[in-house]
């Protein structure tokens, strides 16, 4: 598929946060990720596939790599294990580092406009756990 037909893949929000995962993929610290089932259910999205590619983009949308899914799990947030969390690349040494950070960023303003004001994460909460692996760009301009 040419990478101008892929999918666009977005981490966090657009930000200080996004440019630290664009770097962490881009350096090749972060090779794994993690979202909420429930986030798929609101947005009517299938969750991600083995083989899935996308386009990375940066704070300014624009493209800086290409991602390829080389796993999915889906894991009760309890169940996330200390290999996940340091694939993440974002210098977790423990899932309790892990967990915090997720529950910062999935109990923010700006994550909880998207979800619903009321919205809450717990042991039981499904999260979707992937891995990926990168490859450079080779000619895909934004528009």
């Amino acid at each position: 598929m040419p990478e101008a037909d892929l999918s666009v893949s977005e981490y966090a929000f657009p930000g200080p946060l996004r440019d630290q995962l664009v770097a962490a993929i881009l350096s090749g610290a972060k090779t794994s990720t993690t979202s909420l089932v429930a986030q798929y259910d609101v947005d009517g999205d299938p969750l991600p596939a083995v083989g899935d590619r996308a386009v990375v983009i940066d704070s300014a949308g624009e493209p800086v790599c290409i991602e390829e899914i080389t796993e999915v799990r889906v894991a009760r947030l309890a169940e996330v294990d200390l290999d996940h969390a340091i694939a993440e690349g974002e210098g977790f040494t423990t899932v309790a580092e892990w967990r915090t950070g997720h529950e910062e960023f999935w109990h923010s303003a700006e994550f909880r406009s998207e979800m619903g004001t009321d919205f809450t994460v717990d042991d039981d909460s499904l999260a979707v756990l992937v891995r990926f692996r990168t490859e450079p760009l080779s000619g895909i301009r934004s528009a």
